[in-house]
């Protein structure tokens, strides 16, 4: 039996479609990998966010007329997207995500909505498309994938509100979009009739079930994670939960996108924090930082690939109308719903912060999986994905290369350099201060000359100095510094809170996580201390 089985292994390692499929992949990683090699190399290509220089090679490739790999509805929806939705929600604070709830789910929400009635009436009124194509691009485009802006954010220091409600309304957003479209697959293609109740009540069951199948592999996860410390083990529990809870939730019935976004946002706010040491945290958080890297550099190099120019120009008339309505629906759900929110909630989104939410809802892979899921037996389904992939390249490459002027020009960058280099000396800080600690060991030991051993100390104490002078002026003259201090001290001493807790649970003295006491009791900024 065995001999059987190792002989057709090996016929099937033979197969040469495997070996194509191999080197096909392998040419991928290879094109993906030189794009972020040259990204870092030359300094007028650091500008440039890193996925959209992959797009911008994949158009080129595209222009050559070179297909890397055949990007299908099924590779972006069931191998791409469940890791970068799972470490999106893995990295997104509950906190932070509650505090901005209201005005995310009111974005993720009514802003499909908003989006795909103005799809509909701009792309049947005004370019003349039948309602199946106006339903399922609108359905389509109304999923924003601001990868490329978020990464920016981070990397120039924006104010971690804006990325939250950008990155809470991606992901909520993705789940709501792909449940419109299927309910609306049926409408386009003439084998359903619209009824709002019963539309209600499919959309309940699908979030429902997505909500409760991520909610119990997320809890099980945490729980079963309490019972030992093998730090591999763990994440590879992570990455099949991420894939499994998919899986699990579409069989069901239920939104694959919403279990996976749920499941991600348990185990990185709660199960990572009773189940796991943080050696074990800081592993899986870096190898989910790898898997969405690996992901993305081959999604948009292959969303580039994929662009037909020639179906681009057969429908531009309609993409340029689509390109306005998007934009002019998108203005219409940021600045309502955020003056609503604020209204309600008192969210204090600021117009500055409203302009950038606005411009920054890009769109990509999720826009591009369902335009290409569209049914083979729909007469438009070309003109479909033309309009959808040429809303996308707009809002990628104009929208997405503009968002660091427009930081600027509104202001909210200036402050931000100051804060990262802040944080850059507060790093310097840390490190010299260790220095410090090794020479005074060194010394005490006697294990070197201690003539040689002092000058060194000298030194390294001038430049400890200096760096703490620099860190003093800038908390005296910025408040948006002495806020950021109050910040990191905050939840550096809510970890501490949170990690004890879970040390006593793994050991068996406590059995139930406790809410931290600290809380409500830290003030989030200077301004709160009475």
């Amino acid at each position: 039996m065995l001999v059987e089985l190792l002989t057709a292994a090996e016929a099937g390692f033979k197969d040469p479609s495997i070996e194509a499929n191999l080197k096909q992949f392998c040419l991928v990683l290879l094109v993906s990998l030189g794009v972020a090699t040259m990204s870092r190399a030359f300094s007028v290509l650091r500008n440039i966010p890193y996925t959209l220089l992959l797009l911008l090679v994949g158009l080129g490739l595209a222009v050559l007329d070179v297909r890397l790999i055949n990007l299908s509805p099924e590779l972006i929806l069931f191998i791409f997207l469940p890791p970068l939705l799972f470490e999106a929600a893995w990295n997104l604070n509950w906190q932070s995500l509650r505090r901005n709830l209201v005005p995310i789910l009111l974005f993720a929400i009514l802003g499909v909505l908003i989006c795909v009635a103005g799809l509909v009436w701009g792309l049947q009124g005004i370019a003349g498309t039948s309602l199946a194509t106006a339903l399922l691009v609108g359905a389509s485009l109304s999923a924003t994938d601001p990868v490329s802006v978020v990464a920016l954010f981070r990397e120039l220091g924006v104010d971690k509100k804006l990325t939250v409600l950008m990155e809470g309304e991606s992901l909520f957003n993705d789940g709501v979009a792909v449940v419109a479209f299927n309910l609306l697959v049926g409408l386009a293609l003439g084998i359903e009739q619209f009824d709002l109740s019963v539309s209600l009540a499919r959309f309940l069951i699908f979030t429902g079930v997505g909500i409760s199948v991520g909610g119990l592999i997320g809890f099980g996860i945490s729980f079963l994670t309490q019972r030992f410390d093998l730090p591999l083990v763990e994440q590879s529990l992570t990455l099949v939960s991420a894939y499994g809870t998919y899986l699990v939730a579409e069989e069901l019935g239920g939104s694959g996108v919403i279990a996976v976004v749920t499941t991600g946002l348990i185990l990185g706010n709660f199960g990572s924090r009773i189940g796991m040491n943080p050696r074990t945290r800081l592993l899986v958080s870096e190898f989910w930082e790898f898997v969405a890297f690996f992901v993305n550099s081959i999604v948009f190099l292959l969303i580039g690939d994929q662009v037909k120019f020639a179906g681009l120009a057969d429908n531009l008339n309609s993409i340029g109308i689509a390109i306005a309505i998007i934009i002019l629906s998108r203005a219409i759900s940021t600045f309502g719903l955020s003056a609503l929110s604020n209204a309600l909630v008192n969210s204090d989104i600021s117009w500055q912060g409203q302009t950038l939410l606005w411009w920054g809802g890009l769109r990509g892979s999720v826009s591009v999986a369902l335009a290409l899921s569209v049914p083979a037996s729909l007469a438009e389904r070309e003109e479909i994905i033309a309009i959808v992939f040429g809303v996308m390249l707009f809002t990628l490459l104009v929208q997405g290369l503009t968002t660091q002027p427009l930081l600027d020009r509104l202001g909210l960058l200036a402050d931000k350099i100051v804060l990262k280099d802040y944080q850059q000396m507060t790093a310097q800080r840390v490190a010299l201060t260790r220095v410090m600690k090794r020479l005074v060991e060194i010394k005490e030991s006697e294990a070197l000359d201690p003539e040689f051993v002092g000058y060194q100390m000298a030194l390294v104490e001038g430049q400890l100095d200096e760096v703490k002078e620099k860190m003093l002026r800038l908390e005296q003259q910025n408040e948006d510094v002495r806020n950021l201090t109050t910040e990191q001290l905050r939840e550096e001493l809510l970890a501490i809170e949170s990690d004890t807790y879970a040390e006593l649970i793994r050991a068996g003295r406590l059995k139930d996580e406790l809410t931290p006491l600290l809380q409500s009791v830290l003030p989030d900024r200077i301004g709160e201390v009475h």
